[in-house]
């Protein structure tokens, strides 16, 4: 683990230890079951589908947006520009993010027909509970940062509570991992997905801009996608030219058989996030793979 997530993971894990203070983990469950249901994940029958994100800093690029910044203004050009669903941070320390801003984001996003899906460094079940709570209907997982059998854990409460999963890898060791709980869980009816950070042969320049991954419906109902997860910089998000460059990117990526994204900061750095969106779209979903 690098030493970024082993911080991230000491700290998660710190603040799963403050919360269960003030709340037991069965007090937690009883308030997740009573939570609306959330909406489901819904896939584009034309092929290429959008994770938006709600980040309001980042570590490497400091705050994104202004201090003003209407976030949940944001979350909605998101659900009407077609995302099928919206990425929430909620670690504090190094994002400014909050379980707040996922409750505000999930009922935003409700009338919409898009859920929310928590993104964090979660390292306990009662986190996946937290998110439930919260009413988001996924969460983020990064495999690098836990054991298998702590996955399993993970899992198994995201599927008790109708949630969908998205498993983060780094690596082939990751997507090994992956494809072992995909094989075992097969019949499970839970939905989780795997990303892949590094070159995965794609040409150096495109490392900042994008990983690969992989969703698999574990229920059989959908089958398996592939999918690209958006890293553009906020100068990709900018004027015509730069969007048409990320357009061109994912329309490459649509060529390949990719046919997901999960946005990192290009929706947050853009003034028309709606705009944005169905330029990816026109770009994406008259492509052939």
């Amino acid at each position: 683990m690098s030493g970024f997530l082993d911080d991230m993971a000491r700290s998660s894990a710190a603040r799963v230890a403050e919360a269960i203070r003030h709340e037991s983990a069965s007090a937690l469950e009883r308030r997740a079951r009573r939570a609306a249901p959330s909406n489901p994940l819904r896939l584009s029958a034309s092929g290429f589908d959008v994770i938006a994100e709600l980040k309001l800093r980042s570590p490497a690029a400091g705050r994104l947006g202004g201090e003003s910044e209407d976030w949940l203004g944001r979350v909605a050009a998101y659900a009407r520009g077609g995302a099928a669903a919206v990425s929430v941070l909620t670690e504090p320390s190094r994002f400014d993010g909050s379980l707040e801003h996922l409750r505000q984001a999930s009922a935003a996003l409700a009338p919409l027909g898009v859920p929310a899906m928590r993104k964090d460094f979660i390292v306990d079940p009662y986190q996946v509970l937290e998110a439930r709570a919260a009413g988001a209907g996924g969460v983020l997982v990064i495999l690098r940062m836990l054991t298998h059998p702590r996955i399993e854990e993970l899992l198994d409460v995201a599927a008790e509570h109708g949630m969908f999963v998205l498993l983060e890898a780094f690596d082939d060791v990751d997507l090994a991992m992956a494809h072992d709980l995909e094989t075992a869980r097969s019949a499970r009816s839970a939905s989780h997905g795997a990303g892949r950070r590094g070159t995965g042969g794609r040409r150096p320049a495109d490392i900042d801009r994008c990983k690969l991954s992989r969703l698999t419906d574990l229920d059989g109902r959908s089958g398996a996608f592939r999918g690209a997860c958006a890293s553009a910089a906020g100068r990709l998000a900018g004027g015509r030219r730069e969007r048409r460059r990320l357009g061109r990117g994912c329309a490459a990526d649509a060529a390949a058989g990719i046919s997901s994204g999960v946005d990192r900061t290009a929706l947050m750095a853009s003034g028309d996030p709606s705009r944005l969106l169905r330029h990816i779209f026109d770009a994406t979903r008259t492509v052939q793979p």
